[in-house]
């Protein structure tokens, strides 16, 4: 049941577990200050809670709602001094709180790394192991187990870089973890350039760029030239655009090498493909995707992708088998 509480009565303890997003927020401030707060915030009632304050949220007592769910509309409501808010809870537990928040939210309320951290916490401090956690949220227990792993491979440092908004979780996901998996790089040179590269407004391609600059031969076989620096202490300098010039320079060149004009063409095509792809596949989990205009004009455009989807993938796999055989 929906509620109209103080703001002050809020505990904080799972800000943390939550990824924060400058921009996303900015564009919530403005909303708020416009419409006002339009969903209610959510979370878990103490006793203390439920039997100090009704439907009107007069008790102002510190720590007697653990908020879950609306960070970012709590801390928007702190900057406008707003001082009473919506709330929604889910219950008085804490663990059947995070359960029915991980149950009820999809990908636009909850990343999958933020589903990580929530799940870690099950795990470790309320001792429920992989079979009960899948079998409370309804999910395989590969799915929960691949959350676990997540959290187990990820060290505290790029961790706090990523739900603090530095680095997206995305370039960990896909840039990232495959070296760890494959490579057996250690998680020192992963906070080595977690560190370097966060905080500088990055796009997802210029990170897997660098990614694989730094990871995949360090720098002998990118900075032959005997005039330039080791890549990893160019990086290591700042000179990240420098870097990025070189390492695309050499990607046009490698793809131009013993290819016809039209081969190249295509192989531009399919990286961009490629990464087009994956840009979609973030994006669509997005939910500040939601005016009413946009969804109108994305609807009829993936609409119209869908229709062709299945002449596109077949022709695909075609393509594929001839590429390999040869």
């Amino acid at each position: 049941m929906k509620q109209e509480v103080e703001i002050s009565s809020f505990d904080l303890r799972y800000e943390s577990y939550r990824v924060k997003d400058k921009r996303a927020e900015k564009a919530l401030l403005a909303s708020i200050l416009e419409h006002g707060i339009q969903e209610p915030l959510q979370g878990v009632d103490t006793a203390e809670a439920s039997g100090a304050s009704g439907t009107s949220g007069t008790s102002g007592t510190s720590g007697t709602r653990i908020l879950l769910n609306g960070f970012k509309r709590y801390r928007c409501a702190v900057k406008l001094s707003i001082e009473i808010v919506p709330y929604t809870s889910l219950g008085n537990d804490e663990a059947f709180g995070i359960i029915t928040l991980l149950r009820i939210a999809n990908s636009k309320n909850l990343t999958i790394i933020e589903q990580a951290k929530l799940i870690d916490e099950l795990n470790k401090v309320y001792k429920m192991n992989v079979a009960e956690i899948a079998q409370l949220l309804e999910k395989s227990k590969g799915w929960v187990g691949m959350r676990l792993g997540m959290i187990e491979q990820m060290s505290e440092y790029v961790m706090g870089k990523i739900f603090n908004g530095q680095f997206p979780a995305y370039s960990y996901m896909y840039s990232l973890r495959p070296f760890i998996r494959m490579n057996g790089i250690k998680k020192t040179e992963i906070d080595e350039f977690v560190g370097l590269v966060s905080g500088k407004d990055l796009s997802i391609r210029d990170l897997d760029i660098l990614a694989h600059g730094y990871f995949n031969s360090g720098s002998s076989d990118l900075n032959s030239d005997k005039n330039t620096d080791d890549f990893r202490q160019q990086l290591r300098n700042g000179d990240i655009s420098w870097i990025l010039s070189r390492l695309k320079e050499k990607e046009t060149m490698g793809a131009a090498s013993d290819c016809t004009e039209l081969e190249r063409k295509v192989l531009r095509e399919l990286e961009n493909l490629c990464y087009f792809m994956g840009k979609m596949t973030y994006h669509s989990s997005d939910n500040r995707l939601k005016s009413p205009c946009f969804c109108v004009q994305a609807n009829s455009l993936i609409s119209g992708i869908l229709k062709k989807m299945k002449s596109f993938t077949r022709n695909l796999e075609v393509f594929h088998d001839r590429t390999r055989q040869t």
